[in-house]
């Protein structure tokens, strides 16, 4: 474990494998704020990592660039090894075309804080619209798909419901399935839980947890601070715009190392202890 002259506290994977997301130097504003003051982290195959922190320190800009939807204005960003949003011509970066980006995109699945679902399809509707008209699945391989997702989080009685009929939980669910759906390379999610009331937010959660049990590489922007530490690999904290702590799971919990990560676990007013 070592500290930088940022004062970032890492704990680096020691590993010769090419990380599916490396951020370099990552930094964004808007207008004066500083939203991403250069941030840098990997994610490998396999591995759940999640993004903790303040209000306004930057984790949403966070995965919302590393999805493209928000421009860079400094630093890097590669999903396996190939540079997201530019490309080399004539020895000259310049940024990807449209049709690039699009492909680019096509890999990865955000979850958002709101559902997004469509209120005029149907579930079924909204799970193969983008394998088929996105991906090129075949209809027919789209519903099975679909339909096998949803028996797996416990809706297959609601594929032919509107998402008005469904609660706040199920069209989360209804979201995670439809990114699963796509089998995208990495899943991005942002605040997944905070649009729930609490007495649905473990359904969700719980959803997250067989995801990850699966393999699959995720990326969670969460205050969920027990679903972090039982599920996740490792756990970064963000403040300010800049990663302050990157560190396994257990150690970021039992032994933080900086006095900003200390003060917010000790402001969150509880305690987490790992599931046996």
């Amino acid at each position: 474990m070592s500290a930088d002259s940022s004062g970032l506290i890492v704990q680096p994977k020691v590993t010769d494998e090419t990380p599916v997301i490396e951020v370099s130097d990552v930094r964004k504003r808007f207008g004066d704020q500083k939203a991403l003051d250069g941030v840098s982290m990997s994610v490998y195959e396999g591995e759940v990592v999640a993004i903790l922190g303040p209000s306004g320190s930057g984790k949403s800009t966070l995965v919302r660039c590393i999805d493209q939807l928000e421009t860079i204005d400094g630093g890097s960003m590669r999903l396996d090894g190939e540079l997201l949003g530019y490309e080399r011509l004539g020895g000259h970066l310049r940024p990807m075309t449209p049709s690039g980006k699009q492909r680019q995109q096509r890999r990865m699945s955000m979850v958002f804080q709101q559902f997004n679902l469509f209120p005029h399809w149907t579930v079924l509707r909204n799970i193969t619209e983008a394998p088929v008209h996105v991906h090129g699945a075949t209809p027919a391989a789209a519903r099975t798909r679909a339909l096998e997702l949803l028996e797996r989080v416990g809706l297959s009685d609601k594929a032919d419901a509107y998402p008005r009929h469904l609660s706040g939980g199920q069209q989360q669910r209804v979201a995670i399935v439809r990114a699963v759906a796509v089998d995208p390379r990495i899943l991005l999610f942002d605040e997944p839980t905070s649009a729930l009331d609490p007495e649905l937010v473990d359904e969700v959660l719980q959803t997250m947890k067989q995801l990850a049990h699966t393999g699959r590489t995720m990326v969670v922007v969460t205050h969920e601070l027990e679903f972090a530490r039982n599920v996740a690999d490792r756990c970064v904290f963000m403040a300010d715009g800049r990663v302050v702590e990157d560190r396994p799971a257990d150690a970021f919990f039992d032994d933080p190392q900086s006095e900003r990560l200390r003060t917010f676990l000790a402001r969150s007013g509880r305690t987490t202890q790992r599931e046996s």
